[in-house]
């Protein structure tokens, strides 16, 4: 949505935002006894890409403490999802996790309760196991009803310019009392979807016998990408030549080879610009390539 909501941006012939192409979008989101409430003007204020760096990273368990040395319920939980289930496959080959199904949580809970006895670990619940299996984020209705009346209030300031609205992000804590804070978020000069510059070519660095899959899985789990599903074209030999599409099927299966094939076997070449299209960002970006012949990936 947010990608969407600025490329129905429109800007005159001086390269100024034309008003009525900006759609205003209202975000609140809550956790537990906290929640936050921005208002996004696209063009002009920050979007939400602009503050993905904001929130903490997801927690994930490492594999050595979930295999060898469980202390917590969710560890016995993470366990039997990430390695009994792939190793069993207790309803088919071809049958992965459901987090809404009750059979496959019971199977999972009945296990981990399992590994919980054999580590003397307690609290191992059919709660507990949803939530991790499917990364329950855990509500509250109070902090949902003041998060829900701040989103419905900036949707009325809006509407009808009664109030300025909110400028143009606020926190809300009720772990201890009540606490909000507001400040102005700024716009990144370097956005891939809101910034101008989002076009300007950026440095990828990879070395010469990483793999184009380890370019994929970069993109996508990289801070300053965060791409869903992205797509990847270069000129290779004079031609355009399709490194990896996952959008369409066709192309996907026709190109899924070229993952395990190393950036030099597909032609690539330091110096060379590789475009990059995904559903995150509003316009194509464009990749300088910089291999080396022994330093680890990284991104500026």
């Amino acid at each position: 949505m947010n990608s969407m909501l600025v490329g129905l941006l429109r800007y005159d012939n001086n390269n100024e935002l034309i008003p009525t192409s900006m759609v205003p979008l209202i975000d609140g989101g809550t956790e537990g006894f906290k929640g936050n409430v921005r208002v996004v003007l696209p063009g002009i204020t920050a979007c939400i890409e602009c503050t993905l760096d904001l929130y903490p990273p997801q927690v994930n368990f490492p594999m050595c403490t979930i295999a060898h040395t469980p202390r917590l319920p969710e560890h016995c939980v993470e366990y039997v999802k990430l390695l009994l289930w792939p190793q069993e496959k207790p309803f088919g080959l071809e049958v992965n996790i459901d987090g809404d199904d009750p059979q496959h949580i019971q199977w999972i809970l009945e296990k981990a309760q399992e590994r919980a006895t054999e580590f003397n670990i307690s609290g191992v619940s059919y709660r507990l196991t949803q939530g991790v299996v499917k990364r329950i984020i855990p509500a509250v209705a109070s902090t949902n009803a003041v998060i829900a009346a701040a989103c419905v209030t900036e949707v009325f300031k809006l509407a009808t310019s009664c109030r300025m609205h909110l400028s143009n992000y606020m926190n809300f804590n009720d772990i201890e009392g009540v606490y909000t804070y507001s400040f102005e978020a700024e716009r990144k000069a370097d956005c891939l979807i809101c910034s101008k510059d989002s076009l300007s070519t950026k440095t990828l660095e990879f070395n010469e016998q990483s793999l184009l899959d380890d370019v994929i899985s970069h993109l996508m789990n990289s801070p300053n990408y965060q791409m869903k599903s992205p797509g990847l074209s270069a000129m290779v030999n004079g031609h355009n030549k399709t490194l990896y599409i996952q959008s369409v099927q066709s192309l996907k299966e026709a190109t899924k080879p070229n993952l395990k094939k190393t950036l030099t076997e597909l032609g690539l070449q330091s110096g060379q610009r590789i475009i990059v299209v995904d559903v995150t960002a509003a316009n194509p970006l464009t990749l300088n390539l910089v291999l080396s012949s022994a330093a680890p990936q990284m991104s500026v």
